[in-house]
């Protein structure tokens, strides 16, 4: 348990220490019980235990109906407490107006984005705000004064500005471009026409966060595979750059005749060695080539419809992806948006281009009044389990939970093909390597044995 400071806002002086696990948890606290903090970061030690030891005396004072500075509150102070956050749904008082000013003249000379992590957190707290029954500016304020960075700061200052003059929380988003993007933007409207912005910015914060899990589950999976492949290609140069010309020279001086392979490895040691040049021409040539191909619309459909064709890597790949599109797809239709609406945004995050293609078909099919389970089972790259889940769910007009129940199984299913891929892979990759090297030592092995010939000749 971690001790956290606070003040309350719009009370001078008035504030204390609550203990929570973290600051979202403490926040969390904070305005259950009524109190709105304007700040809330985390407590030095000192003050820490001095909280702790005066735990005894602030619950006394409690009971008696006196204020407390332990974070609890008697009945007067919630009520000071509500009164003061009704008065900043009003209007800021003149100090924080000026500094909010100062940060909004700021967001013009340029803008910083957040995480994806970072997003999650911040739609997080906001739905904890506005489910304790804070109006948005003043749960906008509260955000800012909570130890957020530079930029979050900036980021909330234009959202409280854009709020105040009477714009929808999604409009105030849309104007801030990234990370708001289209699919949360769509996600905040659908939450504010419902009245349910609160279960909606959970929503949309459960999404970013498996988002970002499963980011890094990917990513973890390739750092132990590429470091290897990384230090293998390096000790095969070393080895055939620099310790294989220094063994082999004196057997060439002494006109020994070497094996076939030592003279493989040899000839492939004097192209390296004479044209370098030429080889890091021919690797900056493939990158750039890579890169335009990459931006190309066309050979981007092509690499990536590759890409799912290939072994063990493509099953992964197209796994996270249906994952990732069964659970956003879930979450716009289950806040409320309609399905058409869902499923193009929904196309619109697939970042394979095959998948997107396929994905944009079965809009306009659907558009045109067939089922999504039509279509989505033609196009062949996505399970037969999803397409009976997403049939059953438009029969039963239960779409939007067995959805989220798919995209539950899905996920399970993209972690268990990760988990194979990091045992399977790595043991690859020493054979190769293991081959490779073994090969350049049998060469240079072999020399040394024809050289020892040579000189027992003599």
């Amino acid at each position: 348990m971690a001790t956290f400071k606070y003040t309350i806002l719009g009370s001078v002086g008035a504030g204390g220490t609550v203990d929570a696990p973290d600051r979202a948890t403490a926040l969390r606290q904070l305005m259950a019980g009524g109190v709105v903090p304007a700040t809330l970061e985390p407590a030095r030690a000192k003050e820490a235990r001095a909280a702790a030891r005066n735990g005894d005396d602030a619950g006394k004072s409690d009971r008696n109906g006196g204020a407390s500075t332990n974070g609890t509150r008697g009945d007067a102070a919630s009520g000071a407490v509500h009164k003061s956050g009704g008065a900043n749904g009003a209007g800021a008082a003149p100090s924080r107006g000026a500094g909010l000013a100062a940060l909004s003249k700021s967001v013009r000379r340029g803008r910083s984005s957040m995480s994806l992590g970072d997003t999650a957190s911040f739609l997080r707290e906001l739905a904890t705000a506005v489910q304790a029954g804070l109006p948005l500016v003043p749960a906008l304020r509260t955000l800012a004064r909570s130890g957020r960075t530079e930029a979050q700061q900036k980021m909330l200052a234009h959202m409280i500005e854009r709020v105040e003059q009477g714009q929808p929380l999604a409009e105030a988003c849309r104007t801030w471009g990234k990370p708001f993007g289209e699919l949360l933007v769509n996600l905040l409207k659908a939450g504010e026409a419902s009245g349910r912005l609160g279960d909606v910015l959970h929503q949309a914060s459960d999404l970013l966060e498996r988002e970002v899990a499963l980011r890094r589950s990917l990513s973890g999976a390739l750092i132990y595979p590429a470091m290897l492949a990384v230090l293998g290609a390096a000790a095969l140069v070393i080895v055939t750059v620099f310790i294989v010309p220094a063994i082999i020279k004196p057997m060439e001086a002494a006109n020994v005749q070497l094996p076939v392979i030592t003279r493989i490895v040899v000839g492939v040691t004097n192209v390296i060695l004479s044209f370098w040049w030429a080889i890091l021409a021919v690797v900056a040539v493939a990158i750039v080539a890579w890169s335009r191909a990459w931006a190309n619309p066309a050979s981007r459909f092509v690499i990536d419809r590759s890409a799912l064709r290939l072994p063990m890597i493509g099953s992964l790949l197209r796994d996270a992806a249906v994952a990732r599109f069964t659970r956003t797809l879930g979450t716009l239709v289950r806040a409320g948006l309609p399905v058409l609406t869902a499923l193009r945004l929904t196309a619109a995050t697939l970042t394979n281009a095959a998948m997107r293609s396929a994905m944009e078909n079965v809009c306009d099919q659907v558009a045109a009044g067939r089922t999504i389970a039509e279509p989505l089972e033609k196009c062949g790259l996505f399970p037969p389990l999803l397409v009976q889940i997403v049939s059953l769910g438009e029969r039963s007009g239960k779409l939007p939970e067995l959805l989220q129940q798919a995209a539950t199984s899905l996920d399970a299913r993209t972690e268990s093909r990760v988990k194979v891929f990091t045992q399977i892979l790595p043991p690859l990759l020493v054979v190769v390597l293991a081959v490779l090297i073994g090969f350049v030592i049998a060469a240079i092995l072999l020399a040394l044995l024809q050289m020892q010939d040579a000189v027992g000749q003599l």
